[in-house]
Formats: C-alpha cells, sequence, structure tokens
C-alpha cells in the first residue's frame, strides 16, 4: 500500500470512509438548494482530491463553496449556455455557478465534438473554482481521448520581478489514455505550491518552506496565515528570480490567462476574485479533447504508451533506493490505498466541515474507521 502524503503525525489524524464522506459534502451542498446531481458532482471532485492525496483541493475546500453560495458569489442552480459553437469549439457562459459542475458539462461537450471530427476546444467564461484540473482530463481519458484542462484563478501569485499578488496558480492538466491503468496524468499549478497547500499548512499549525511565499517588501516568508490573510504572495513554478527558472513558470501562467481569460471574456489577472467575493468571480477555463482513434488508432497508440512507460521506468536510476514514478501514478497508488483502508483527514479540518454541516442543520454521518492514521 502507498500514500504520497503519509498523514503525519498520525495522530492528529483520523481515517474516515472515502463514500460517508462523499454523501456529506453532498448532502451540506444540497442544504444550500444545490442540485442533488450538481451537489454529487462536486462532492465527488473534492473527494477524489483527497483519495489521490492532493489534499489541499478536497474536502478542506468545502467552506469556500459554502460560503461563496451564502454570500451570492456561486450561483447554487448551475445553468450553462452556449454563447457560440461551431462543429470543433464552443464558448460557453458558466453562469457564475459551481466551477465543477461548469467544468465537467464543458469537458462532456468537447468529448462530444472531438468524437465527431477528431479535436475540440471549448473555452469557458463566468465560472468559479473547479477543484483538481486533472479530474477534467480523465473524463476524456476515460472514453479513450487525451484531455487538456485548464484555469485561471483569483490573483495569488508575484509575476517575476515583481511583488504583491498579479497573477493566478493558473493549472494545467493533461491525461493520456493507457492500456492498463493507472493512466498518465500530468496536474500541477504554475506556482511554486497551489494555495490551497498554503491552507493546510495553516490548518495543521505549521510553518511553510522558505521559497513558496514573498512579503509585499519582496522578502521570503514562512507563516501561512501571512498569505492567507492576502499579505503575502505565492512564488510562480521555479521560484524567485530567474536563476531557477521561475519565468518560465509565471510565463506559463501568463499562457494559461490568455487562453481562460482574455479569450474567452473572463476576467484575468487581479480582475479575477475569490469564491467567497460578493463580486462574481468570473474564472475563466479552457479545455480540449483528442481522439486518438482518429490521429492513428487508439490500439496503435495504447500499446506504444506502454512502451513508453516501460523505457521510462528502465531508466538508470540516481541512487538504488530512487523510485522513477510516471505521471499521476503516486496518486493513482494513493486512491487505491485510501479505498481500501480510508482517507486521513487532519482534526482541524474533519472539525471544520462538521461545523459546516451543524451550521446548515447537516447531520455528520461520516464514518471514522479509525481515530488515529
Amino acid at each position: 500500500m502507498y500514500e504520497k502524503t503519509p498523514p503525519v503525525p498520525p495522530e492528529e489524524f483520523v481515517r474516515v470512509e472515502w463514500k460517508s464522506l462523499k454523501d456529506y459534502v453532498a448532502e451540506v451542498l444540497s442544504s444550500l438548494k444545490v442540485p442533488s446531481e450538481h451537489s454529487n458532482i462536486v462532492a465527488d471532485v473534492l473527494v477524489t482530491a483527497d483519495l489521490m492525496g492532493i489534499e489541499s483541493h478536497g474536502v478542506q475546500r468545502l467552506r469556500r463553496y459554502t460560503v461563496g453560495i451564502q454570500v451570492g458569489s456561486v450561483n447554487p442552480k448551475t445553468e450553462i449556455s452556449i454563447v457560440k459553437e461551431s462543429a470543433s469549439t464552443a464558448l460557453i457562459d458558466g453562469g457564475s455557478g459551481l466551477g465543477q459542475v461548469v467544468a465537467y458539462n464543458a469537458m462532456e461537450i468537447a468529448i462530444e465534438k472531438a468524437r465527431n471530427v477528431g479535436v475540440s476546444a471549448v473555452a469557458i467564461r463566468n465560472s468559479h473554482h473547479f477543484g483538481i484540473a486533472g479530474y477534467y482530463a480523465l473524463q476524456a481519458v476515460g472514453k479513450g481521448m487525451v484531455g487538456i484542462v485548464m484555469t485561471n484563478s483569483e490573483a495569488l501569485v508575484s509575476y517575476t520581478y515583481t511583488v504583491g499578488r498579479n497573477i493566478g496558480t493558473n493549472p494545467i492538466a493533461v491525461g493520456f489514455p493507457t492500456k492498463s491503468p493507472p493512466p498518465v496524468l500530468f496536474d500541477a499549478a504554475t506556482s511554486v505550491v497551489p494555495i490551497g497547500k498554503i491552507e493546510v499548512y495553516a490548518k495543521e499549525g505549521k510553518k511553510i518552506p522558505l521559497g513558496w511565499a514573498l512579503s509585499p517588501e519582496g522578502k521570503l516568508v514562512e507563516d501561512p496565515k501571512e498569505v492567507l490573510a492576502r499579505k503575502c504572495s505565492l512564488l510562480p513554478l521555479g521560484g524567485l528570480g530567474e536563476e531557477f527558472s521561475g519565468h518560465k513558470g509565471a510565463g506559463l501562467a501568463l499562457v494559461v490567462d490568455v487562453l481562460c481569460g482574455v479569450l474567452t471574456g473572463a476576467n484575468y489577472g487581479f480582475f479575477v476574485k475569490h469564491t467567497t467575493d460578493k463580486e462574481k468571480a468570473n474564472v475563466g477555463h479552457f479545455m480540449m479533447a483528442i481522439d486518438v482513434d482518429k490521429i492513428s488508432s487508439l490500439d496503435f497508440f495504447l500499446g506504444r504508451i506502454e512502451r513508453y512507460k516501460e523505457y521510462i521506468k528502465g531508466l538508470k536510476r540516481i541512487s538504488e533506493d530512487a523510485e522513477i514514478w510516471i505521471p499521476g501514478e503516486k496518486a493513482w497508488l494513493t486512491m487505491e490505498t485510501r479505498k481500501r483502508i480510508g482517507i486521513p483527514v487532519h482534526k482541524n479540518i474533519l472539525r471544520e466541515i462538521r461545523e459546516e454541516g451543524e451550521k446548515l442543520g447537516v447531520e455528520f454521518k461520516v464514518k471514522v474507521l479509525k481515530e488515529t492514521a
């Protein structure tokens, strides 16, 4: 059994059964007049993140969405509309609904178009934070397609050689089908870390490593609360300046902002709002689906990608105990483990999501499998 993010120290965590956690999250959202079908989509995205060991985007984000609905930023009854389309493209308005619901339906449209013409591109405006980008790439992968997904976010990062929050964490995900699991899935923010990891460190009472965040004066900081108070910013992928290629991370973030914000009519840079702000966030997404069978043949591709995985796994290791990983492999193995033994949830986070339910009159029915992780 493998977990990419082992719970440390174990006494600060409990193990919970994933299906009951998903049902509880869905019930909390339904209590805010979110249709049950939509509640289940959001809950599945959040719990899938926890199953995969991406706790920054898991149920610790529940309060973000409940508050967003309560302040009027998020429309609980998501209704998307197609603004413009062709056989291979579409521009979608998310109606300021839940980002997970908007993105799920947008990828379904992308898949259908790719099935007909081979390659599709769907752009989305007027949406919200949608959780892990890889979830939607895997929708395409499940249909034998390549899935490409990106989103912009509220400004959290300092563009290279600047201070202050001026560009988003702007993640990119690319998924490829394989003959046998796990599929190849690259999913990463264009910042050193996503803001959700800062949230997790704060809730667990930990300092963040120097090199993740920057003060308004351009100094490295280690207090996560200063970042969450919107005083400090994250650094782009690669870090401070150009020595370790921080300008490349900033450049990738810019590319995502152009595709998701500029192209679509969504907000970009510091014009993008947080889910819990009263003003509509107007987040933008961009996704593509590529039907492999329309380019070569699916069987041909599946055979070659298996050999490619073997090639990567067979490379000379830097040391005897080093493990070579394919993108998405750690997350997949973690998911298999946690479906069997439960998801480790920090006690502070479990208390927070319990309190969210209590405020809304929802009984806490999450099944605790073990009082320590």
